[in-house]
């Protein structure tokens, strides 16, 4: 929701002067208003001041240590670098002796990093060479710069540039001088000359606007540079609504990552928005690479390239055999912390998914439900407006999953409770959708409104839960119930607090068939600096908001998910949907992009942005159906929907003044699409969820760019307006208006053939090929040597359709193979941890069909059976099949289709747990 109270008419009329305005630059920081980045982004190149002591080099299994020393300050301090499991390094730079601790960030990793044999290959007085398997680092001492290889060819090189910059903690002396006609002025003078940090006025204390950050700390500053020699573009770095290949920062404001709720955002900006995650990856045509900069305090990142990332001219170079050697250049600035990155050595695309995975965890397979169509805005009205809309969906045949309830559905906004006049029996509204075997979503924010009225306010109060001032006192700042103050959640005992508040016993009126919905966690504060929390406030440890505000939301949503896993006593698999994000934040939660609008620019951005936090880690990411704010015409709501389709979380949702929108609410034409839409969208469940199962075992994202498959075919590696569902559907939506044809880019240069979903038309020809396109469907393809496991049988929701049988639609390469896997589980328990499920490998080699298990020793009973087989251009002649299993052979009918050239075999009616083979018979 974009931050703006609600008062009545008042509240209505402001929302409609905001929703025809886009956003207020002037609430938001540049990078020249913010004191560190101006700084840090002013180093001059090539003068490293750092340089590596050679006689303090040791090591110990995994880690090598040595001091650094800042010849221009005298200040000393400890580098180490630790080498990890498949092929990553840790590099960790600390001062020697702080004046006190510096902050070090907790909860992003989902634990200690394995850590395995590290090698002293070379140590001469230049520099110090250390292996890891196929990896290995070379430290230079003078100036320090860190060369990362795989096998022989170089990698990353950090401070190759000179840029580091590491902000020593100092005691501010103040000395009085006599400046002009004799005024006595202060004049700031460091115990450590050299660093430049006293001469910005911004150092010590700092004004925007009519907030003022004390600064208590002084300067604290991190930064470095990394080089990716060979890289083409980079990626990575969410939350913004631009292009997922980053664009040079040449002459422009870098990159920012700080969580805020920028009111109608806009596209194609670097502006920070309500999540960051500091992964980069940069990709060239041999080998791709990645940093992970482990820091929750604000951080700007510049990205340079040979080319600027300019894609003509990398295309001309390409084109014309220039020899000039590509490489992206990255600048992370942070303003405080230390230096803590992780080295992600590749070397393909999905070996570097892989690697920050395991720093950061996966998505835990979700249950089925969530990836269904979801349904929502702010704000159902009462009970009467839920039951009325979940019955509609019935009556209009469209497939549905979750209801859900945005602020209003409170007393007031004061969270875990129900407004008494409008919701006053959740319990049988709830049952109403349970009946139907349909979910709630309701929502919880984290302020907390000060009323004396409110148990949780007087709770806080009393035991000191909220987030503080220096002084003690509690922070009171302004958001949806109009005065609010914020909970500590970085407080064990905080967390433990608030997170019994979701058991049945406290939050009435729910059951375990409700889920949550955690926004304005970054957290968005009205009327603090930039909408959010001063920077000068101090959470539990000591620690003050700068140096953990990244990380907020995300200790919000663990406090959440462990909750609900409390709740069901372990018995159902959570679901929570968070706005404000930080790497790791994946372990806990799904996102969406925020508060878009009705336009087209939107609907085009929401690819790149979900692509974006997918390589990020969290795959489980949509975008607001429809737009959030203004109001989408039909034409554009059947995009978005078909859209929608094809990204991991399906939710339509819209603004309070906005019309309501459901899809009945269109003219029929338009009800039809969208129906045909969300129920092309469950024929997929099988294979959706199957790739969350394969999320959670190898950290692959669930969609993917073009590169991730095809890291070789260069005119992919700026697509964006294409994704990639697993390495088998190829998704290109419909982002303009009144279009009748569209270019689709075929990757695999020939090797792979690409089939129409709905028509099984082939397309052999690779690249870029202008495809006709009509309002009933966009542009969807099944890969050649693929087999895609559907459920084709429309129901009201996935749990209607638990039993529902399959079919395979196998589709081979050049050599008439294919394959593809299935999972199935109970759909909803942790049981499958103990190895309650089927796990299948399904394999055609022209002229046998078989399934098998993947894990043998694994059961799990289902009712689910193969109903049919769809092969395209399958072997001439066939005039039957033999389906055989461990009972025996049976013989089964098919029919060919001349017209789409698909063979089909009718009724196997084999259960989906036992091994089998399907042979033709010519």
């Amino acid at each position: 929701m974009a931050p703006f109270r609600k008062f009545g008419v008042l509240f209505l009329l402001l929302c409609f002067v905001f929703t025809v305005q886009s956003v207020d630059r002037d609430n938001f920081k540049t990078c020249e208003q913010s004191s560190f980045c101006r700084r840090c982004r002013k180093v001059e190149a090539g003068k490293s001041p750092y340089q590596l002591l050679a006689n303090t080099v040791s090591q110990n299994y995994s880690t090598l240590f040595a001091e650094l020393f800042n010849k221009d300050t005298g200040v000393y301090y400890v580098l180490q670098l630790t080498a990890l499991e498949e092929n990553t390094f840790r590099l960790h730079i600390n001062e020697k002796n702080p004046l006190k601790p510096r902050y070090e960030v907790e909860h992003a990793l989902q634990g200690v990093p394995n850590q395995i044999k590290l090698t002293i290959s070379e140590k001469t007085d230049d520099h110090t060479t250390v292996t890891n398997g196929p990896s290995k680092i070379v430290i230079y001492h003078t100036p320090l710069k860190i060369d990362s290889y795989f096998g022989d060819q170089l990698v990353i090189s950090a401070n190759a540039r000179g840029l580091m910059r590491f902000e020593h903690l100092r005691t501010k002396v103040e000395k009085p001088t006599e400046g002009e006609e004799g005024a006595i002025v202060e004049e700031v003078i460091s115990e450590y000359p050299g660093d430049g940090a006293e001469s910005d006025p911004g150092a010590w204390e700092e004004n925007f606007k009519s907030h003022h950050d004390s600064k208590p700390n002084g300067p604290e500053a991190i930064a470095l540079d990394f080089s990716f020699p060979g890289a083409e573009f980079a990626y990575g770095i969410p939350q913004h609504a631009d292009s997922f290949a980053l664009k040079s920062t040449k002459g422009i404001d870098p990159y920012r990552l700080y969580n805020l709720d920028v009111f109608e955002y806009e596209v194609n900006e670097r502006m920070a928005l309500y999540g960051s995650i500091p992964v980069l990856y940069a990709h060239g045509k041999e080998l791709t690479s990645g940093v992970f900069w482990h820091n929750a305090a604000e951080t700007w990142v510049d990205i340079r390239s040979s080319t600027d990332n300019n894609v003509v001219e990398s295309i001309v170079n390409f084109v014309s055999g220039g020899v000039k050697k590509p490489q992206v250049d990255a600048h992370f600035i942070s303003e405080s912390g230390v230096i803590d990155v992780f080295f992600l050595l590749g070397p393909s695309p999905l070996d570097t998914f892989r690697q920050y995975t395991l720093l950061t965890g996966v998505t835990p397979l979700p249950q089925l439900f969530t990836l269904g169509y979801h349904q929502c805005r702010w704000n159902y009205n009462d009970e009467q407006d839920v039951i009325d809309v979940n019955r509609n969906f019935d009556q209009y045949n469209i497939s549905m999953d979750v209801m859900w309830l945005d602020i209003e559905y409170t007393d007031n906004k004061k969270y875990f409770t129900w407004d008494s006049r409008k919701f006053s029996k959740p319990l049988e509204m709830i049952e109403n959708l349970t009946n139907v075997g349909r979910k709630l979503v309701v929502i919880i924010d984290p302020h907390i409104k000060r009323d004396n009225g409110y148990f949780i306010h007087n709770d806080a109060t009393d035991n000191g839960y909220y987030v503080k001032h220096a002084d003690g006192k509690d922070y009171e700042g302004w958001c949806w119930p109009g005065s609010s103050s914020y909970l500590d959640f970085f407080s064990p005992k905080i967390r433990d607090y608030f997170g019994d508040q979701y058991g049945l016993d406290k939050f009435h009126g729910t059951t375990n068939d409700v889920y949550i919905w955690n926004d304005m966690n970054e957290p968005s504060v009205f009327n603090g600096p930039e909408i959010t929390m001063p920077k000068d406030l101090i959470h539990y440890g000591g620690w003050e908001h700068r140096d953990v505000h990244n990380i907020n939301g995300l200790m919000f949503t663990s406090v959440t998910y462990d909750a609900l896993i409390k709740r069901s006593q372990g018995t159902r698999r959570p679901f929570v949907l968070t706005r404000s994000h930080f790497a790791g934040s994946q372990r806990y939660a799904a996102v969406w992009t925020g508060d878009n609008a009705a336009e087209w620019s939107h609907l085009r951005i929401s690819y790149p942005m979900c692509l974006s936090t997918a390589v990020a880690g969290m795959s489980f990411c949509g975008a607001d159906i429809g737009g959030f704010f203004k109001n989408p015409d039909a034409e554009l709501f059947t995009r978005w929907n078909q859209a929608g389709v094809w990204l991991p979380f399906f939710r339509q949702h819209a603004h309070i003044e906005t019309k309501r929108r459901e899809p009945w609410l269109f003219d029929d034409n338009t009800t039809r699409r969208v129906r045909d839409a969300i129920a092309l969208r469950y024929s997929y469940l099988p294979l959706w969820y199957t790739l969350f199962r394969e999320h959670e075992i190898k950290g692959y994202p669930v969609i993917r760019p073009l590169w991730a498959h095809y890291p070789a075919e260069f005119n992919s590696f700026a697509i964006d307006d294409q994704l990639l569902v697993g390495d088998a559907i190829l998704v290109r939506p419909v982002t303009e208006a009144s279009v009748t044809e569209v270019t689709v880019y075929f990757p695999g240069e020939g090797k792979d053939k690409w089939y129409d979903i709905n028509t099984m038309e082939e397309y052999s020809t690779p690249g870029n090929v202008r495809i006709p396109v009509n309002i009933d469907m966009i542009p969807v393809y099944q890969r050649s040597g693929t087999i895609v496991p559907r459920k084709m049988r429309n129901r009201r929701s996935s749990v209607a359709m638990k039993d529902d049988p399959y079919t395979l639609v196998v589709i081979g390469d050049n050599m008439k193979k294919a394959s593809g896997t299935l999972y199935i589980d109970d759909e909803t328990s942790f049981e499958y941890r103990q190895g309650k499920y089927i796990y299948l490998q399904l394999f055609f080699d022209g002229n046998v069909l078989s399934s098998k298990h993947i894990d043998k020793l694994n059961k799990f009973e289902t009712k689910s059976w193969l109903e049919r087989v769809n092969i395209v251009n399958a072997p001439q002649n066939v005039k039957s099949a033999k389906l055989v299993t461990k009972s025996g052979s049976t013989t089964l009918e098919v029919n060919f289709n001349p017209n789409n050239k698909v063979l089909t075999i009718r009724k196997p009616a084999v259960n989906m747990g036992e091994e089998w083979t399907i042979e033709l018979i010519r």
